[in-house]
């Protein structure tokens, strides 16, 4: 079992919760998980470049002049890509980078990135982070920041961020979560808690059920809420759709 700690918003420590790492696989695959953010960074490439060959530039494609007798150089036509202003030679086309990999496979790697961060001792859960939804409350970024100040990284999980004797309160906040990269795990869309964040640097917001690789793995460290852990397992302990046969019993 991993154990992972518990935050309050004033960073106070009060208490763990329990990961079973069979409900997220039991062991990861660094070559599924390579091949899993290869392909979401393939499908967030903009194929948008493009250049003038041959066929795009104004010109004749007539030969200059006869091979033989001037006394020049032998000379082709005009919009070669050896003369000023000919087209570029293999021009680069737009193109779409997107592909996919079965589905069995990308569900799996997920849930071997949420493992990687509770092994690594880069998930916390902070208890109350998303404060119930009132009627006419108004995003409030100051309110995040607060509480990122007042939890420790997980690596120093025994240092709290408030300045020692002789410390200056950068080098408190150095250690807090305020100062690294985050993904904040919902357990549901929450538009006020999405707008209080995300103007803070490096830090993302998306409900667990909107999880992928990429960005479970791009972030330094996972937050999750009570409510998000628990849906998050709930999620793992699904098991994976298996894929369809068609047997000729069933064809027939």
């Amino acid at each position: 079992m991993i154990s992972v700690p518990v935050y309050d918003r004033t960073g106070q420590r009060i208490g763990e919760e329990s990961i079973d790492p069979a409900d997220f696989g039991g062991a990861i695959n660094k070559q599924l998980l390579h091949d899993v953010v290869v392909m979401h960074q393939a499908n967030r490439r903009v194929g948008t470049v493009n250049t003038r060959g041959r066929a795009d530039v104004a010109g004749s494609g007539k030969k200059l002049f006869r091979q033989k007798g001037t006394g020049n150089a032998r000379v082709g036509a005009k919009r070669t890509n050896k003369r000023k202003g000919g087209g570029v030679a293999f021009a680069r086309r737009n193109r779409d980078y997107r592909y996919r990999l079965p589905k069995r496979a990308v569900r799996q790697a997920i849930r071997m990135a949420v493992l990687s961060k509770f092994l690594d001792q880069q998930a916390i859960v902070i208890d109350g982070l998303v404060p119930p939804p009132a009627a006419g409350a108004r995003p409030k970024t100051k309110d995040v920041v607060a509480v990122l100040r007042s939890i420790p990284q997980p690596d120093h999980a025994q240092e709290p961020p408030t300045p020692a004797e002789g410390e200056s309160k950068a080098a408190a906040l150095r250690r807090s979560l305020a100062s690294r990269s985050l993904l904040i795990g919902l357990a549901e869309p929450n538009p006020t808690f999405y707008l209080s964040a995300r103007n803070l640097e490096g830090v993302m917001v998306a409900p667990v059920a909107e999880f992928n690789t990429l960005d479970v793995l791009k972030q330094r460290y996972l937050v999750l809420t009570r409510e998000s852990l628990a849906a998050l397992k709930e999620r793992a302990r699904q098991p994976l759709k298996p894929r369809r046969r068609t047997t000729d019993a069933a064809t027939a």
